[in-house]
């Protein structure tokens, strides 16, 4: 058995979840607690692709902020070539 102390917002939010998914309040906190400790331990998408992430990489580290100027070169350059 165990007993939880709960602020009122965290209560309600849960009155609240349990009842759009007709369920009790200790069913929804088992199903959650039980969720939480299944992936505890499991790895983010971050920590699965750390090593390819940036594998083929550009060199170029602007890419993101000039985008727009890059993709407008890029389209003046192609434009060039086939007149």
């Amino acid at each position: 058995m165990l007993t939880i102390r709960l602020d009122n917002k965290t209560e309600q939010d849960i009155n609240t979840l349990a009842k759009q998914l007709k369920m009790t309040k200790s069913e929804l906190v088992r199903e959650c607690i039980a969720e939480y400790i299944i992936n505890y331990n499991k790895p983010s998408a971050w920590e699965l692709g750390a090593n390819i992430f940036g594998k083929h990489s550009s060199g170029q580290n602007n890419l993101s902020k000039d985008r727009k100027k890059l993709l407008t070169d890029i389209i003046k350059h192609k434009t060039c070539k086939t007149s």
